[in-house]
């Protein structure tokens, strides 16, 4: 019996959601891996050993060419370099969902953005409605985004109980919600505009359409162009890492190599008879280099990049960047009660009000599509779980509060993340429950 026969035929959806739902495993995996190193920095900062643990993060490391001196202390390396590799990663599975999936739909794709717009607008009213014009109303940025690992992870504990389009609005929300947050930060959180860097990273992006319509496809060349482009964004004033951001929106979404394509150049390696064909200049050699490419380049480069780069981000970058930013020292900390009740009530409150409001009118105003099996109540329940803000809240907190306020704003931070996975884990639990009752 042939064995193809037993199971399903394949469908064109496959190629779509076998993609997400990676993305979503490797997610919910890095959840967990992201709270363990978050607790090791906590228990490191309150111990014998805070003193020599927080200074490691300062020590300065670089480069020295000429008289060109390029030096940072290696939390900066780990929040102004590595987190670039993050925010391309993010940009990469924006762009997938809205070229290949779910959300080529507009307005499917709505939703989350008007979500994600009131999970954004709302908390910073509130944050700026309780500090007011006190010390920190700059860092407003910093209650703006979600921590997709967290929540996904707090979804991936709940396994089949919670629907898919639950899963997609949450993951959407919170890409949109990083971008929007990246964007701020290279706006709002930069220093004086060197235009002439400025126009040496456009320069760059240019060279990098160009050459990507003329049809390079090494992306070594596209990584090594990258680096130059992160350089002079770090010099123009405006954050590097939105050039994570930028490169990740530019890269194709579709593969070179079409399906029929692939097949034909397959066939004539597997037509060659048992033999040593593929040694010396031969034709049949050089079919088999062309069945190497075409196997390749079948996949998009939007997908080879995701499945290189997301593991190392999910379990390299991100516990690396919790581990240099989650330190906080509790004993020996001086804390501002109006800075971190503004934080927490911005996450706890802000947050979800925010999401459900906005994604209310938004339907009602029928500009967008809500899925029939994503209840108001469900909605209401994975808008409570957006309050944890924790990896780029971390991010923006450490470019827009001085080293006074910090550690305010990060209690702040870590305390309305664990309220808010605590009240949209357990009411999840309860409306899954009482559904199936």
């Amino acid at each position: 019996m042939n064995e193809s026969l037993s199971r399903l035929p394949k469908v064109p959806a496959d190629r779509l959601t076998k993609p997400f739902m990676r993305f979503l495993r490797i997610e919910a995996m890095a959840g967990a891996v992201l709270l363990l190193s978050t607790l090791v920095a906590l228990t490191l900062a309150n111990s014998s050993w805070s003193s020599s643990f927080l200074a490691l993060w300062d020590i300065h490391a670089g480069i020295n060419l000429g008289g060109l001196e390029i030096s940072r202390s290696l939390k900066h390396w780990i929040n102004d370099g590595l987190m670039t590799l993050f925010f391309f990663v993010i940009a990469l599975e924006l762009k997938r969902e809205l070229v290949l999936g779910e959300l080529r739909d507009p307005r499917a794709a709505l939703l989350p953005v008007a979500a994600a717009i009131g999970g954004m607008v709302v908390p910073v009213s509130v944050f700026l409605l309780i500090v007011g014009g006190g010390p920190g109303a700059s860092g407003w940025g910093t209650v703006m985004s979600t921590d997709t690992a967290f929540v996904i992870g707090c979804l991936a504990v709940l396994g089949s109980r919670i629907p898919e389009s639950l899963r997609l609005f949450l993951l959407s929300l919170a890409i949109f919600d990083d971008v929007g947050a990246i964007l701020v930060v290279a706006v709002g959180y930069g220093g004086a505009l060197n235009w002439l860097a400025l126009g040496a990273a456009g320069a760059g992006l240019v060279a990098v359409a160009a050459i990507a319509r003329l049809g390079v496809r090494s992306i070594p060349v596209y990584f090594a162009m990258g680096g130059v482009i992160w350089l002079a964004f770090d010099a123009s004033g405006i954050h590097a890492t939105l050039t994570g951001v930028i490169l990740g929106l530019m890269t194709p979404a579709r593969s070179w190599v079409s399906d029929r394509r692939l097949h034909a150049i397959l066939d004539r390696v597997v037509a060659y008879p048992p033999g040593d064909h593929w040694s010396n200049d031969t034709a049949a050699r050089d079919d088999l280099n062309k069945a190497g490419i075409a196997t390749r380049e079948a996949l998009s480069p939007i997908e080879r990049l995701e499945i290189a780069l997301h593991p190392w981000v999910a379990f390299g970058i991100l516990p690396l960047f919790a581990l240099a930013n989650a330190g906080v020292p509790m004993i020996a900390a001086k804390f501002d009660p109006t800075l971190t009740t503004a934080i927490f009530a911005a996450f706890v409150a802000g947050k979800p009000v925010g999401v459900i409001l906005f994604s209310f009118l938004a339907v009602k105003s029928r500009l967008v599509i809500r899925p029939s099996e994503l209840s108001w109540g469900l909605l209401a329940a994975g808008g409570l779980l957006t309050g944890i803000g924790f990896t780029m809240a971390l991010f923006i907190a450490e470019l827009a509060f001085d080293s006074a306020l910090l550690n305010s704003v990060k209690l702040g931070v870590m305390v309305a993340s664990v309220i808010s996975a605590a009240a949209g884990f357990l009411a999840l639990i309860w409306l899954t429950s009482s559904r199936r009752q």
